[in-house]
């Protein structure tokens, strides 16, 4: 790995995606994808080893990660659900030896899907993920914990262990149901639906459309090359 100017619009961003099955990264100069399997005793340190790894002989100026869980200015709230402990108080700058910018992994994949004006993101996946940028003022969410029906949650109802559960129509209806009632309260242009399971809706709520997961990479290559966002 050879450093070079970690300033100015052509710095080349290493982007990582982490997931509870791997960690993928991809590099703005282009190339491919390449991942490692991640799994539920993962710590930090042994994902920025496993990263370490994979870019070998690559060359980068900065790192973005996009992070499963609740992030506060470049740092892990909690450990994620499906992955190990010793995430939070990991000085991942320290780490890599490079500058990193760490967001929630639902507002990386957002900011790579975001076209303008109101965009509210949900990610369909294991669980649900939220964010909403509003003229390119980025905001992660943690809508889904908040109180839906029957003391549930929202995530509880649109998360795949439901779905296995209740089945897709069900799970579709209260997807429409969700997408809907936030909808209204967040008053949106337009809803971008992402994560592995909006593969599972057949159509899309009104003013939605489909994301794609691999916009997590554009979304980390973009919170360091976008003087726009503000994040």
């Amino acid at each position: 790995m050879n450093k070079r100017n970690s300033e100015g619009a052509d710095r080349i961003v290493l982007a990582i995606d982490i997931g509870g099955s791997h960690v993928k990264i991809l590099s703005s100069a282009g190339g491919e994808e390449r991942k490692v399997d991640s799994g539920k005793a993962m710590s930090g340190t042994e994902m920025v080893a496993a990263v370490k790894a994979m870019a070998e002989g690559m060359t980068y100026d900065v790192i973005t990660m996009g992070y499963p869980g609740p992030v506060v200015h470049d740092k892990p709230l909690r450990d994620p659900v499906n992955l190990g402990g010793g995430w939070v108080g990991v000085d991942y700058a320290s780490a890599f030896g490079y500058p990193v910018r760490v967001v929630n992994d639902a507002l990386m994949q957002a900011i790579g899907s975001y076209e303008g004006g109101r965009m509210l993101f949900l990610g369909l996946g294991t669980g649900l993920g939220a964010a909403m940028i509003v003229e390119n003022v980025a905001q992660p969410m943690e809508i889904a914990h908040l109180p839906y029906r029957k003391g549930k949650t929202y995530e509880h109802y649109v998360a795949e262990a439901y779905r296995e559960k209740k089945g897709d129509k069900k799970w579709r209806k209260r997807v429409f149901d969700i997408v809907g009632l936030l909808s209204a309260a967040l008053e949106p242009d337009y809803v971008v639906i992402g994560g592995g399971n909006v593969e599972k809706l057949d159509e899309l709520p009104p003013k939605c459309r489909r994301g794609d997961n691999t916009l997590a990479f554009e979304g980390g290559f973009r919170l360091w090359k976008d003087e726009r966002l503000i994040v």
